[in-house]
Formats: C-alpha cells, sequence, structure tokens
C-alpha cells in the first residue's frame, strides 16, 4: 500500500522542509519495522519548489494471519485461503493508518524543533492514494474529507479497464489537496479516517483506542457533521466503545469553549460600546452569582459539574470556606488543562488536598458524586440533547442527591439585544437547544417536583424590563435540607 505527501514552497520557504516536519531525510530511503511488515519512507522528488515523500508498506501476510491468534480457521478452504490472498498489501487500509502513526509520530504531534515556526503554519499539501477502500463510495469519501477543509478527488477505481462494463470496484483514487492544514493535522485525519473509509481493524479494538481516536481527532472530530460514523466504524462497531466516545465528544466541545459563548458576545458588546470603564464580563458575574449562592447556602464540600477548564474550580479555591472541592469532566483535555490553570503540581499539601479533578460522564450515575453539599451545573444542559437530559438529570439529582443544587443556561429571550447576534441564532454553535425563561421554570420545577427539592429562580446580568437577564439561574434546595433548617 502506498501513500504520498507533496508540499510546493519558494527560496524563502523551500518545499524540502517537508523534511524537518516528517522527522525523515529527504537524501535516504528508510525502513522501519512494524508488526505487519516493512515501512518505507523513500522522498521521489525533493527540491526548493516541490518536495514528495512517499509511505510504502509491505505487509506480511503470514505475520498478518498469526497476529489474527487463528481467527478464521476451519470452514470453506477458500475462507482459509483468503487469509493469505487478499488486497491487505495493495489497499490502504487501517495498517497504513498504524504505519503512519508509527513512522510520522512526532510530526502527528506537530512537533519540529529544527522548523517549530513551519509545524505550526498550513502548508500547501497533496495527499494522494492509490488504492483506498471506500465502503460507501465516492460520496461517502467527501462526506468526510470536505468539511476538514480538504479539495477531495475520489476516482472510483474500475475492476477491470479492459472490461467496463463489469463496473467499478469498491476502491477509488484519493487526492486531496488544502492549503489551510498543517502537516499534523492532514496526518490526524488520516489517522482515523482511512480505517474509517475500509470500515476494517486489522487488530484487537481495546478500551485505549477511543483515547487514540479523541486525541487525534482533537480540535476537528467534535464538530465533524459525521461523528456518529466515524466512532462507530473507528472502534469496529463495539457499542461499549462507541457509546463511550460519544458521550465524551458532546461535552468536549463545551470544555474546549468554557466561557466563550458569552465571552465572544461580550467582546463585540464591550466594542460596541465605548465607554472608559469597561463592564464586568457576564462569565464574571455568573461566576460571581454562583459563589454568592453557594456561600448562602452553607456548602462547603462542591462539586462543580462540567468544569471545563476549571474558572469556577479556582474561583472557590481562593475562598477559604470550601474545603473540598471536586470539578468533573467528561474530557481529559479540559482536565489537564484546568490542572495547569490551577497549578496542581505547585500547590501546598493543605490546598492541593482540598481540590480534586475527576473525568466522568454527567449521563451515568457515580458514586464517587454522593455526600457532597453542593453542586454547580454551570452553562452545562444547553450543551446536551434533549434527550439526554432525563438521563443527568437522574446522575445528579436522583442518585448523587446534594443538598444544594445550581443550574445557570442561557436566557434566549435576551439575545434580541445582541446585535452582533444574528436573528434565531442560538449563543454558541455548540447548543443543543436555549430556553425562555417559561421553559426553564417548567423544566425546573418538574425535576425538583420528582426528586424532592425546592427550586427558586434568579437572573445574572443586567435585568431588561422586557426580555429579562442574558443568564438565568436555578436554585435548588433538598427538602430534608430545609425541613432541618426550618426545625
Amino acid at each position: 500500500m502506498f501513500l504520498t505527501l507533496t508540499t510546493t514552497g519558494t527560496s524563502e520557504r523551500p518545499a524540502t522542509d517537508l523534511g524537518h516536519l516528517l522527522h525523515k531525510h529527504p537524501d535516504r530511503a528508510q525502513a522501519f519495522s512494524t508488526s505487519y511488515g516493512t515501512a518505507h519512507v523513500l522522498y521521489p522528488e525533493a527540491d526548493t519548489a516541490r518536495c514528495t515523500a512517499a509511505l510504502l508498506l509491505e505487509v506480511d501476510a503470514v505475520a498478518l494471519v498469526r497476529r489474527g491468534k487463528g481467527k478464521g480457521r476451519g470452514g470453506a478452504p477458500d475462507a482459509a485461503l483468503a487469509q493469505y490472498v487478499n488486497d491487505r498489501p495493495y489497499a490502504a487500509s487501517s495498517l497504513l493508518a498504524v504505519a503512519l502513526s508509527a513512522v510520522f509520530s512526532t510530526a502527528m504531534r506537530g512537533v519540529c524543533a529544527s522548523r517549530p515556526e513551519r509545524a505550526a503554519r498550513p502548508l500547501p499539501l497533496r495527499v494522494e492514494i492509490p488504492a483506498l477502500p471506500a465502503r460507501g463510495g465516492p460520496g461517502l469519501v467527501r462526506r468526510l474529507f470536505e468539511p476538514l477543509g480538504w479539495t477531495v478527488t475520489a476516482e472510483p477505481v474500475p475492476l477491470d479497464a479492459e472490461f467496463p462494463q463489469w463496473g467499478d470496484s469498491r476502491y477509488v483514487r484519493l487526492v486531496l489537496e488544502s492549503e489551510l492544514r498543517t502537516l499534523a493535522e492532514a496526518l490526524r485525519h488520516l489517522y482515523v479516517l482511512l480505517p474509517v473509509l475500509d470500515d476494517a481493524k486489522h487488530y484487537w479494538v481495546a478500551p485505549d483506542e477511543v483515547d487514540k481516536l479523541l486525541r487525534a481527532g482533537e480540535g476537528w472530530l467534535p464538530g465533524h457533521p459525521e461523528q456518529d460514523l466515524i466512532t462507530s466504524r473507528y472502534l469496529a462497531r463495539r457499542w461499549t466503545l462507541t457509546r463511550q466516545a460519544r458521550e465524551r465528544l458532546e461535552l468536549v466541545r463545551l470544555a474546549e469553549s468554557d466561557d466563550s459563548d458569552v465571552t465572544e458576545i461580550d467582546n463585540a458588546v464591550a466594542e460596541e460600546t465605548e465607554t472608559q470603564e469597561r463592564p464586568t464580563p457576564l462569565a464574571q458575574q455568573r461566576r460571581d452569582a454562583i459563589l454568592a449562592a453557594l456561600r448562602g447556602s452553607g456548602a462547603t464540600r462542591v462539586l462543580d459539574l462540567g468544569c471545563g477548564q476549571g474558572q469556577l474550580v479556582q474561583t472557590l479555591l481562593k475562598d477559604a470556606r470550601f474545603t473540598e472541592i471536586v470539578g468533573v469532566d467528561v474530557s481529559m483535555r479540559a482536565l489537564t488543562i484546568a490542572g495547569r490553570r490551577l497549578k496542581l503540581d505547585r500547590l501546598g499539601e493543605r490546598q492541593a488536598s482540598r481540590v480534586t479533578l475527576l473525568q466522568g460522564s454527567l449521563a451515568y450515575t457515580d458514586t464517587r458524586l454522593k455526600g457532597y453539599d453542593a453542586a454547580v451545573l454551570s452553562e452545562v444542559i444547553e450543551h446536551l440533547d434533549l434527550p439526554r437530559l432525563p438521563a443527568l438529570e437522574y446522575a445528579v439529582f436522583g442518585a448523587a442527591r446534594p443538598g444544594t443544587v445550581l443550574v445557570t443556561t442561557p436566557n434566549v429571550e435576551y439575545n434580541v439585544r445582541w446585535e452582533s447576534l444574528p436573528a434565531g441564532h442560538v449563543r454558541h454553535g455548540d447548543h443543543r437547544f436555549e430556553w425562555t425563561r417559561a421553559e426553564f421554570g417548567a423544566w425546573a420545577a418538574a425535576v425538583a417536583e420528582r426528586h424532592g427539592y425546592t427550586v427558586a429562580f434568579t437572573g445574572v446580568g443586567p435585568d431588561d424590563p422586557e426580555v429579562g437577564p442574558p443568564t438565568q439561574m436555578a436554585v435548588f434546595t433538598l427538602k430534608a435540607t430545609v425541613e432541618k433548617e426550618a426545625a
């Protein structure tokens, strides 16, 4: 199987910088052992104006069968023969994706000490794969790559050029062209989408494949229109892993864009309102309101559910009354950023003992979350599909049952006050819905009734006499707590 990567350049930015980015010298042909054969890297052309790197994977059919640990033995003789006589030496598949990851691992991470500015900058790139299995045809190939900024040429390969009446095979000749992608992005796109198009994995799909998928899909998979198909095929249709990946992807954009939905709008409003004193950002007003409500509840042990990159956790950590703070998020990347924000590795022992970061999905019950005084869901619910809300509701109010639950969400009625927001648009592309005050009130009242809470409402931000505040907050209090305080 064969793949080429081509770029062009100038005297100031020579195309041969591709060798630096790939960490493979253009003047040398190199070979690398893999579990399934030998990967060769060579450069058919390499000069200032144009440079092409080629990856040729020689598959050892016998090694491939042995790695399969006897799968397919027995049955019809032709089935056993097919283990050795097949398209694997010629057609790009998950084997080529594994070779890409093994041979170009540093380039895939976007690391290049000798040319860091080139690694971070988009390149004119052309990727060609002469034979690519495409279960779904050229249309699926385009649906997978075009949303990522590629110009796609997917030419069906005929079964036999001498007999056109036989029609086309399931293979295509693929050419991808773009000037908007970095080399690392291109390699990650190929790493994920080659096995998706082949719709097969030639090795055991273990749980760590979910982490590999999310790492390679960072920055593009959460918003891809074919996300469900990609996760299902990449994980070999193993439902448990696919569900786990989808749950983590469902909230990863929330983690990556924590507060960005309102921050972008706040910035636009600030530009339009030329005042000497800059108004307090709505995100900060929201954290202040949450902090005041938590203080009023008397809570000392607090959960921040959907904590994202840790802004609220950082605020709570500054107040000594909160003796235990737990941030929970589905995204390990977001939790890593939160850890850096909080400087966990440099906190003193006493401070470090007050804060814990946990990975977890809010759509599932989690015994680790039981027994806390309060829980916060700040700008979280609107990022979930409506059918998912009952699962979150039960996990928080039915299973964890903290004494106080604070829920904030945008007030869609206020959107008309932002001239920078087009009519009919939600505040952020990942919002699955935005509620009016009446809709939020009805949902919150029903939740409180079902789970034994009382609920009160307050606004965050300027309270417009016609459309209300930009953010609405519900404060749920467990009835047992209320009765105890009354007694």
